[in-house]
């Protein structure tokens, strides 16, 4: 097994062009948008990809044996989820669908009500407001609520049909207590849905939660394959949330038998080899331990903390020091543009970050402690088209294969773009989109690699 001193993702150290003619070896910090494959998970598809068919009422060879890859990577999802055998895997494209996929099933009315928090990703936001109210547990300065919020909320009438909530905030990478609030759900009659996508690669999923969602493409397996978990036995119920060939038994003109649960709530083709790769990344997260595993992401998150927050004029949002996260760090540097910030370590330093709203936008503002006028004047000129005036922070992630040393240039970058040298070019930010460039006559600063964006040789 690889150790935290050799592990690598996938296109670690590749060099990209910088504004100054030099290529450096690429660094993310982006690990909580997107995570670079385990190279395990590129093996595994690379392997299986001579052998893949299809699995349409197939009895072709190849068929037999996609058929039964793809049922495994359902069972080792399950497995590694924690769930027992009345449960099942629904195969998604990633974690939005997923809960839109489970908004849908629910069957819920404009009347009943969705209880959630303000810390959620748009994701575990806009779906339940198409079918349901929503109601909110608010969050303090630090971006925190209490266990005793959420009872309040779960026992306000009229009763919530579904507590919908995050197992950690892409924002803080705050981890609410979700063993103790789950149980207080339960306790009241309620069920509760867990949006996984920024836990699953962190920490072990709740095995009490009734619904479960997360993505692939967070925990190293960039392949576009997310899943659902939930009881079989609801999913049996109804009509599925996409119609479509493999979701049915039998079909007329007019009439239909739907499949039984997963297969009638995956209609069409399925993703199978982003499934294959989500359960290997979950078989490597397993093989590694989830007791390293934290140990490691403690000393990242405590060091690139230490780092980012003795820079001058850096103010780190979210919990204070000895509140549990995940290693992520987000914050703003006074009288400097955010996305400038982003902007001048990705094209001088070849270091990727978060730069915006992260998809939690009522959050974020929250954390910022925006008045209600000024997100009434960035509304006004959202609807005008200019995003020059979003709010917004840097968000710097942890990955598996982050270092110390990776930490120390990050450090040494943020230093040098936030002691108020001038840069070596010019910036520009467009309005329709509010982020910065290079103001060079090269609009493209990596236009040598632009055969990577077109395909061509």
């Amino acid at each position: 097994m690889e150790t935290w001193t050799t592990l690598r993702l996938v296109g670690d150290g590749m060099e990209v062009p910088c504004v100054d003619g030099m290529e450096r070896p690429y660094l993310s910090f982006d690990a909580a948008a997107s995570t670079a494959a385990l190279p395990v998970v590129a093996e595994r598809v690379a392997q299986f990809l001579p052998w893949y068919s299809g699995l349409c009422q197939v009895a072709g060879y190849k068929s037999q044996i996609t058929i039964a890859a793809y049922e495994e990577a359902r069972a080792s999802l399950l497995r590694f989820a924690g769930r027992a055998d009345t449960d099942t895997a629904i195969i998604c494209r990633n974690t939005t669908e997923a809960i839109n996929h489970l908004a849908s099933r629910l069957g819920l009315e404009s009347r009943d009500v969705v209880l959630t928090t303000v810390a959620e990703h748009s994701a575990n936001l806009l779906p339940w407001g198409r079918v349901a109210q929503r109601r909110y547990i608010e969050c303090d300065q630090d971006g925190l609520f209490s266990i005793e919020e959420v009872i309040a909320g779960l026992e306000q009438r009229p009763a919530p049909r579904l507590l919908a909530i995050t197992g950690a905030s892409n924002v803080t990478g705050w981890l609410p207590p979700l063993d103790a609030i789950i149980e207080a759900a339960h306790e009241r009659g309620i069920p509760v849905a867990v949006d996984a996508a920024q836990l699953a690669p962190h920490r072990p999923l709740p095995h009490t939660a009734d619904f479960v969602t997360w993505s692939g493409h967070k925990m190293y397996a960039p392949f576009g394959a997310g899943v659902l978990i939930g009881p079989r036995a609801f999913f049996a119920r109804g009509d599925p949330f996409l119609f479509g060939g493999e979701a049915a038994d039998y079909v007329e003109l007019d009439q239909v038998i739907w499949s039984e649960p997963p297969q009638r709530e995956e209609a069409g083709t399925p993703n199978v080899m982003g499934a294959l790769a989500l359960a290997a990344a979950a078989h490597q997260l397993e093989q590694i331990g989830w007791e390293e595993l934290i140990a490691h992401e403690q000393q990242i998150g405590r060091r690139l903390r230490e780092a980012i927050s003795s820079l001058p004029g850096v103010t780190v949002l979210g919990p204070s020091d000895g509140v549990l996260t995940i290693p992520i760090v987000t914050f703003t540097v006074a009288d400097i543009p955010y996305g400038l910030i982003a902007a001048r370590l990705s094209t001088e330093f070849g270091i990727g970050v978060a730069q915006g709203t992260f998809s939690a936008y009522p959050y974020l503002i929250r954390l910022l402690g925006l008045p209600q006028e000024a997100v009434e004047h960035v509304r006004e000129n959202v609807l005008r088209g200019d995003r020059r005036s979003l709010p917004g922070a840097i968000r710097v992630s942890a990955s598996l294969s982050t270092t110390e040393q990776d930490i120390d240039r990050l450090a040494t970058a943020l230093g040098r773009v936030t002691d108020g040298s001038p840069a070596p070019v010019p910036y520009i930010q467009v309005p329709h989109s509010g982020h910065f460039h290079p103001a060079q006559a090269r609009p493209l600063w990596f236009a040598h690699h632009r055969a990577l964006v077109t395909g061509s040789a």
